[in-house]
């Protein structure tokens, strides 16, 4: 798991914004039915977000997330991944959540990824957008190679996905940890090359000494990181929305 579940995204609370907010359940092209999180804000921009969580899948952090979003006047869907494995209903904080992640498939996950974005659509969203940590990190820039007319996709931390950087449709912002222990330096050259050689509109951003989940709250040592952060995801909604 990225965050502990007290955590939450180190972006500042708008006060008095005219929000929205409920839990879903989205149904994928397969049936499945999946748990959700909306966040739609009464004076929408056009543009909407994917939220796609880390190994967890939906809790608390991807929730105070969309909310964000929506204060800004994006409208917002954060998704669960383990609708076929474990349900819609909520999950105390025992839930084992690995056992559930290993019987994923990207497939699914895309199929899931769809379903929020035909929501999103049907709630007035002519730019669609995914955001991802860690596990969604990956899944996010995948969602870039996986047909649904993304106007972009944003990722935190997670691992490249190479072998599917020449199906990519869409620009990709990749935020990145210099001090993971897992995706290297060597791991983020290899992306931002691979892009660059497939003609792919992106930027690898690693902010060095940032530890996994640098996004949080809690991690006051890495504010600076965290704010720049937002600032380009913000920065990428605004530019690729249009």
């Amino acid at each position: 798991m990225c965050f502990d579940l007290d955590s939450l995204p180190p972006i500042p609370v708008i006060s008095g914004g005219a929000v929205a907010h409920e839990d879903l359940e989205l149904e994928a092209r397969d049936a499945n039915l999946f748990a959700a999180f909306a966040a739609l804000p009464d004076e929408r921009s056009g543009t909407g977000v994917v939220i796609l969580p880390d190994v967890r899948g939906l809790y608390r952090f991807y929730e105070e997330l969309a909310l964000r979003f929506a204060e800004r006047g994006y409208a917002a869907v954060a998704i669960d991944y383990f609708g076929r494995t474990a349900g819609v209903e909520k999950r105390d904080d025992d839930f084992e959540y690995m056992e559930h992640v290993g019987q994923t498939t990207p497939e699914e996950i895309q199929a899931d990824v769809a379903a929020a974005v035909d929501y999103l659509h049907t709630h007035g969203c002519t730019a669609v957008f995914t955001v991802g940590f860690c596990f969604g990190g990956r899944n996010s820039w995948l969602a870039a190679a996986g047909g649904h007319g993304l106007a972009g996709a944003i990722g935190f931390y997670g691992r490249p996905p190479l072998e599917s950087v020449g199906e990519i449709e869409a620009p990709i912002l990749a935020l990145q940890a210099g001090a993971d222990q897992s995706i290297t330096a060597e791991d983020n050259a290899a992306f931002d090359d691979a892009l660059r050689k497939a003609g792919v509109e992106h930027e690898v951003v690693t902010y060095h000494g940032a530890q996994h989940s640098f996004f949080d709250r809690k991690q006051q040592q890495f504010a600076d990181a965290s704010a720049d952060a937002w600032s380009r995801v913000l920065a990428f909604l605004e530019h690729y929305s249009r």
